[in-house]
């Protein structure tokens, strides 16, 4: 889905577990080396047309490294309400906007 906000991480291979995924996501998406927190959210989405993606949303609250874009057209660190402003995945709006709410984190 071009041109839509997402968050870093991708899908998890056989074998690997969710925490495992998201560490190997973040090196080859952003070039570090997180440290994984909790899970804060586990979402199952429902797409239009079928389809249907389970997420699972981690604090990474520290890393080292230098965050560089290999991946992605834009990266931007933004303020909990800016987040509203950007048009993200239809699957992570509703973390989105408990993350601007600050129900979450």
């Amino acid at each position: 889905m071009p041109l839509k906000w997402e968050f870093p991480g991708g899908k998890i291979e056989t074998g690997e577990q969710p925490r495992d995924a998201l560490r190997r996501e973040l090196e080859e998406e952003l070039g570090i080396e997180a440290t994984i927190g909790n899970e804060v959210s586990r979402i199952v989405h429902e797409y239009p047309g079928g389809g249907s993606v389970e997420l699972r949303f981690f604090e990474v609250r520290d890393y080292k490294g230098e965050i560089e874009n290999r991946i992605f057209r834009e990266i931007r660190w933004v303020t909990r309400p800016e987040l509203l402003e950007l048009d993200f995945l239809e699957a992570d709006r509703s973390l989105v906007r408990d993350l601007a709410a600050g129900k979450l984190l």
